[in-house]
């Protein structure tokens, strides 16, 4: 075949492309590109991965003949769909609320910024404003217990409180740690840059180590940080001392600007390191192909 019979070829296919095939694919592009968008902020990035590494093992089975295989995960795929729906129940509705809510015009795709730029923004946005309740609170000497959540699953104790979903401002805080709120007393759960939940009840740690001087607050973020890779900051009731507990250790005696740097490294470096990476991996090969 020559290159005009190559071309007369091509001519050929792009003639039969009608605009609604284009606007077909474009729409579908959209969707998927905000699905991964909406995997990489939660916990259905590893939900990914498990059905990827199913569908493998599927194919697999299928190539070889693996019958037994084969059975248990086509039943397996066909409830497994129904289960992700129940299980990411919270995850899709605030997906479905935020593609309803948002101005076309304002989502990623139509943003100079990054996807990863846009993250660092909300999640700076997120330790500022901890932070800043922190330091009020600290200094009217009211008991806070602030769980940030990462990667582990906290649904259990969200869902041992009460449901909030709400933007997180210093102000919506220091009414949840309000001594005459009724949810004053509980952990509040942030997820996804948001205030998933409040007045939640934390295992407290059995470690006799800890010091006569801390109370259940502080008992309560190291329970939890034993159990989970989540990030406590605890602001003690009787010292207004700033805490955070972390892989079952307990730093005291922060102020507002070395509790925004522990939070930093904790959530923006992570982001920030990944987007480098990501870069300087794209850079080098764009560099090897012009080589």
């Amino acid at each position: 075949m020559d290159l005009n019979n190559i071309f007369s070829s091509i001519i050929g296919v792009i003639n039969t492309i009608e605009i609604w095939d284009i606007i077909d694919v474009g729409i579908m592009t959209f969707v998927i590109y905000q699905v991964l968008v909406l995997a990489k902020k939660s916990k259905i990035k590893q939900l990914l991965k498990g059905i990827a590494l199913l569908l493998v093992v599927y194919v697999f089975a299928v190539n070889f003949g693996l019958k037994t295989v084969v059975f248990i995960l086509n039943n397996l795929l066909q409830f497994g769909f129904i289960a992700i729906i129940v299980v990411f129940q919270p995850e899709i509705r605030r997906f479905l609320e935020q593609m309803g809510q948002a101005n076309i015009f304002s989502l990623s795709v139509f943003q100079k910024r990054s996807p990863e730029e846009q993250e660092v923004e909300n999640i700076r946005k997120t330790i500022s404003a901890i932070c800043d309740s922190a330091k009020s609170m600290s200094e009217s000497r009211t008991g806070a217990l602030i769980v940030m959540e990462r990667f582990s699953n906290l649904s259990e104790i969200k869902r041992g409180g009460t449901v909030v979903n709400a933007d997180i401002t210093p102000e919506l805080i220091g009414t949840i740690f309000y001594e005459g709120s009724p949810l004053h007393d509980g952990a509040m759960v942030v997820e996804d840059n948001r205030i998933a939940a409040a007045g939640c009840v934390l295992p407290l740690s059995d470690n006799f180590e800890i010091s006569k001087d801390m109370g259940t607050r502080h008992r309560a973020a190291l329970g939890l940080s034993e159990t989970c890779d989540a990030v406590i900051v605890v602001v003690s009731e009787e010292t207004g001392i700033i805490s955070i507990a972390k892989n079952a250790v307990l730093i005291r005696n922060l102020n507002r600007q070395s509790l925004y740097n522990l939070l930093s490294k904790e959530f923006v470096d992570p982001v920030v390191n990944a987007s480098e990476k990501a870069q300087a991996k794209l850079g080098k090969e764009k560099k090897n192909e012009k080589n």
